[in-house]
């Protein structure tokens, strides 16, 4: 009980010193535990793929279309339950700065194949009544304030043009992973644009998706949808969705890898912060452990002083740093949602920055403890300052 009493005693001797450690601990767990989760939620899109879907894209590049007409024949490949497919249409809301996914899709098939997309009844009705309507996720529609009605008017670049979309549907994700940051409109409204404008582009599809019955026959069911295209002038390329996602995020690989390599550095910061502040105390203390050494304190009990000190102020400002990590984590949310659909911080996160914390805390206390507990009382009484 004394000692404990010394512990906290000794962690607020110097108020000044010991709150802008556990704020500078606080930060570091706080910036370590967003970077974590910006890395986790990255992957996020990828993990919450379906495994009974299959993406078909042209074999050159994502960027190259396919022909509409490969749809019937991906349907009579054994297996196959169902296909959809859809264009990415890019243009820009008011200015690039307000990016958001724009998407063609097909809304006779999209129901079947992505279920996880919710939209009520009368809205699937209307939007698949009028050619220009569109439906948009909720957190979209709650980031721009659109309702049902309103007009997003988008000014094209990869199809150019002044296009206008009437908001027919706000559509809800099945489970928490499920994104919510897009805008979906009939790829026949696009088509029949493009007949008029562009023929050349017209009947042509950026990727397929396609529904499996079963998902352990993806392997089989992709080298029978390439099968039937080798050797045409539009070769396909058929993987899963998981592995469709997880290519798009390759792309970024060293930008993931390097926010990896940031978190751990942050880690070596908390250590650098902690470890300098109980060298110093230690310096500050040699005096009074000696004393303490000639009223019978022995080596041990000093371990504890010191080891209990450290790890106190790394566990104060891990605890801190975790609860501020929270808001920050909503903010980033808000200002990130239309890249990131789900950033939520996983308790796996928590866990290891609590525990980098704790570990922190000890490995800064060894030093100072093994002096303190190696030194003679004669040297530590004869030290000055």
């Amino acid at each position: 009980m004394k000692i404990a009493k010394l512990i906290f005693r000794n962690v607020f001797r110097h108020k000044l010193r010991a709150a802008l450690t556990i704020l500078g601990v606080a930060i570091a767990v706080m910036a370590f535990g967003l970077l974590r989760t910006l890395v986790t939620s990255w992957y996020s899109g990828a993990n919450a793929a379906s495994p009974d879907r299959l993406v078909v894209r042209n074999s050159v590049s994502f960027i190259f279309p396919l022909p509409l007409s490969y749809r019937d024949q991906i349907l009579r490949v054994p297996g196959v339950k169902n296909v959809s497919y859809a264009n990415w249409f890019g243009g820009q809301y008011i200015d690039k700065n307000h990016f958001f996914a724009r998407i063609a899709i097909d809304p006779q098939t999209m129901p079947t194949v992505f279920p996880e997309y919710q939209l009520p009844p009368d809205q699937r009705a209307a939007f698949e009544k009028e050619r220009d309507a569109c439906i948009v996720g909720a957190k979209l529609a709650d980031q721009y304030h659109f309702k049902i009605g309103d007009i997003i008017p988008i000014t094209g670049d990869i199809f150019p043009g002044h296009w206008q979309f009437v908001v027919r549907g706000i559509y809800k994700g099945k489970e928490q992973s499920t994104e919510e940051n897009t805008m979906y409109f009939q790829w026949d409204y696009l088509n029949e644009q493009l007949l008029k404008t562009s023929p050349s582009r017209a009947n042509k599809v950026g990727w397929y998706t396609v529904q499996i019955q079963n998902p352990n026959e993806a392997a089989r069911v992709s080298e029978g949808v390439d099968a039937l295209f080798a050797n045409s002038s539009a070769e396909t390329k058929t993987e899963t969705e998981k592995a469709f996602q997880a290519g798009f995020i390759s792309m970024s690989s060293a930008i993931i890898t390097s926010l990896q390599v940031i978190s751990y550095v942050i880690i070596g910061i908390i250590f650098l912060v902690l470890a300098n502040t109980m060298i110093m105390t230690a310096r500050e203390r040699i005096r009074e452990y000696a004393v303490l050494k000639t009223l019978g304190f022995t080596g041990q009990h000093l371990m504890i002083l010191i080891f209990g000190e450290s790890l106190s102020i790394a566990i104060l400002g891990g605890l801190a740093g975790i609860l501020i990590t929270f808001p920050m984590a909503a903010g980033f949310a808000k200002g990130m949602q239309s890249f990131i659909p789900q950033f939520i911080v996983e308790p796996g996160t928590l866990i290891l920055a609590a525990a980098f914390a704790i570990l922190v805390g000890i490995i800064s206390a060894i030093f100072p403890a093994n002096r303190a507990t190696s030194m003679k009382i004669v040297d530590g009484l004869r030290q000055v300052g």
